[in-house]
């Protein structure tokens, strides 16, 4: 009768230890899913801290990250735990190591009182009626912990329970983990940034060094390679280049001049037109540029060809090596145009600025031969959207003046030379 019995009973308990591991292993299963997902830290484990309580009817809990920097716990959610129970809780170092040795273990608060944590903190413990602590150790570093109070049952927890908690812990720990990784690398991808922003401002800030001492050589064009690297970015930005090509762009042309470093002051500020001797040493600076500018680490690789070739044209009658249309680096072309746009608008020592409708009128003649037309045409833009008031950046205000920018049918004549400049055609030969 008593076996009878025995068998009668154990139908009745089964089913009941098997829907217990049903649902416990349901929770764990959408636990696993919270914490893939992707979505708010704070929701991910304010939802993964109900899901465990739920699985076991536990009556309260919280969860906490672990901060190594501040050295404490920090609430990140709680149920039931009452509104005196300290977001923050300190902890010393021998916490920090008792807990990574004990790893994840829910750990009974009777045996763990000697710790400095829980002396600082027992009065808080003791009110929220905390039963156990979980340490969350995710490869052998403390991210936080877990606290659970008493099962609604009244029932202490079973090895049963207990290892369900810390399952379902280890998931929350490993939420954590992420979520520090992650901020870790937020952290160095920022610095790296402020770093990468820092070298290039540092760049800029030597290339335009380097451009105030060429034109530091000419006393009669003070300012030249800054204002080609100006027109430069200008005309990149005008044919839609990307933020880093306008910035090379800009670059190239604060250097175009290098090579007249090595040139004779005498020869460079030469108040007469220099004869053909001279002329052949000031012709030597685009070699001589490209030969101190190519050992140097560029971010732009261009740099160097835009100081080789600059004062090349698409009719091969450039220098220095007479090269036609296809054969000239982009880059040079486009400083190439910037040089003899600054040098027919500024003051030289055998001659005055030039107006408007003669620089407009020289550019579209000399668009096809020595300008290639779709660049012509990207400068010319530049002025009329700023003329017309399109532009509100005056851009070319500020490098040519107020008074070149107001002349008297300025407009006009841009939108004219515009109109015509597709007549114009690359000659693109064949050599």
């Amino acid at each position: 009768m008593d076996k009878n019995t025995e068998r009668s009973d154990e139908p009745k308990s089964r089913p009941d230890e098997r829907s217990k591991l049903i649902h416990a292993f349901g929770a764990l299963a959408d636990l696993g899913a919270e914490v893939a997902n992707k979505g708010s830290f704070q929701d991910t484990v304010r939802t993964s801290l109900h899901l465990l309580l739920g699985s076991l009817g536990i009556m309260r809990g919280g969860v906490a990250r672990y901060s190594r920097y501040e050295n404490e716990l920090s609430m990140v959610a709680m149920r039931g735990l009452g509104e005196h129970f300290p977001l923050v809780l300190g902890i010393a170092l021998e916490d920090e190591r008792q807990f990574e040795l004990s790893g994840i273990a829910a750990l009974d608060l009777s045996h763990v009182r000697t710790l400095p944590f829980f002396q600082a903190h027992c009065r808080s413990i003791e009110r929220a009626r905390i039963e156990r602590i979980v340490p969350l150790v995710i490869r052998g570093e403390l991210t936080g912990a877990v606290f659970v109070g008493e099962k609604a049952s009244g029932e202490p927890y079973s090895g049963h329970d207990l290892d369900i908690v810390c399952a379902m812990a280890r998931h929350i720990g490993v939420a954590i983990s992420q979520r520090n990784l992650l901020t870790e690398l937020e952290r160095r991808a920022d610095e790296n940034r402020k770093l990468y922003d820092e070298m290039r401002t540092t760049y800029k800030d030597t290339v335009k060094a380097f451009a105030a001492a060429i034109d530091s050589k000419d006393k009669y064009t003070k300012g030249h390679s800054v204002r080609v690297g100006k027109y430069t970015e200008i005309i990149a930005r005008e044919l839609g280049w990307a933020d880093d090509e306008i910035e090379g762009a800009a670059v190239a042309g604060y250097l175009h001049d290098v090579g007249k470093l090595t040139v004779e002051r005498k020869i460079i500020n030469a108040p007469y037109r220099i004869d053909a001797k001279e002329s052949k040493e000031l012709n030597r600076h685009p070699s001589v540029g490209y030969e101190i500018l190519l050992p140097i680490h560029h971010p732009y690789a261009d740099v160097p060809l835009a100081a080789k070739y600059h004062h090349e044209r698409l009719d091969g009658r450039g220098y220095p090596d007479g090269l036609y249309d296809r054969e000239i680096p982009y880059i040079a072309k486009i400083v190439n145009l910037a040089d003899s746009f600054d040098a027919m608008t500024t003051d030289r020592p055998y001659k005055r600025r030039r107006p408007a409708n003669e620089v407009f009128e020289d550019l579209l003649r000399n668009s096809g031969k020595q300008f290639a037309p779709d660049i012509t045409s990207a400068l010319f833009r530049g002025i009329l959207r700023e003329a017309t008031g399109e532009s509100k950046e005056k851009r070319f205000r500020r490098l040519l003046g107020r008074e070149y920018m107001e002349a008297e049918n300025l407009v006009p004549l841009v939108q004219h030379a515009l109109d015509n400049i597709g007549s114009t055609q690359s000659i693109t030969l064949t050599v």
